[in-house]
């Protein structure tokens, strides 16, 4: 079964990272779904999969030996806004329950693929935060993902593409495209929405030759 060709809104639809293997997976509902905006909404207390805790890089070269968990988001409301094609995504997070926006988070990541259970990506590591007025932001993992490069885990080639990635990130959400994410402020979700549930097929690596229907 193909990919579907776009979600419509309210439905659930899994965001995954994957490698060589799915190393966490959240149910999402999808907001928007166009050629050129994806947005999902993860509000606190869904229920996904996770790394038991955050590998280091030592133990991402032995990636198939990491265990995956369940794992209950808790500490903020998130909508992710993903540019198909970029190289990351932008996260407005809100404290639980509230709209007093916690920061914008910028996942520095492969370019957002479809499956037929929804999304997928993968995490480079480094990433950004920034303040909610737009007016600060920091690397964040910048001493990880350097450590990451020293492992052999990245180029320099690469490395150097991410850090450029998330500086051209930093510029598009703060100033040229800042009015379009300050938009997003404001959103409400759906008070109807339940909160939305894991595919059973999250841990699937390879969709070929399964009967998809009814399982997404």
């Amino acid at each position: 079964m193909n990919p579907k060709s776009y979600w419509l809104a309210g439905e659930n639809a899994t965001l995954r990272g994957v490698g060589i293997k799915v190393f966490w997976a959240y149910p999402t509902i999808v907001v928007q779904d166009t050629p050129e905006l994806i947005a999902l909404y993860m509000p606190a207390g869904v229920l996904g999969k996770d790394t038991a805790h955050k590998p280091t890089p030592e133990e991402i070269l032995a990636a198939e030996e990491i265990v995956i968990a369940d794992y209950q988001w808790k500490r903020t409301d998130v909508l992710f806004l993903i540019v198909p094609g970029e190289a990351f995504s932008t996260y407005a997070m809100w404290e639980t329950g509230t709209k007093n926006l916690d920061c914008w988070y910028v996942n520095l990541q492969e370019p957002i693929k479809r499956t037929p259970i929804g999304f997928d990506t993968m995490d480079h590591m480094l990433d950004v935060v920034i303040k909610p007025d737009m007016n600060k932001w920091r690397w964040k993992d910048d001493d990880e993902f350097s450590k990451a490069q020293e492992a052999g885990i990245y180029s320099k080639e690469v490395a150097s593409k991410i850090w450029q990635v998330g500086e051209k990130a930093v510029r598009l959400i703060t100033s040229e495209r800042r009015s379009f994410y300050e938009r997003w402020t404001t959103w409400q979700a759906n008070p109807e929405w339940s909160l939305p549930k894991l595919s059973p097929l999250w841990d699937k690596v390879n969709f070929n030759g399964l009967d998809l229907q009814n399982k997404v």
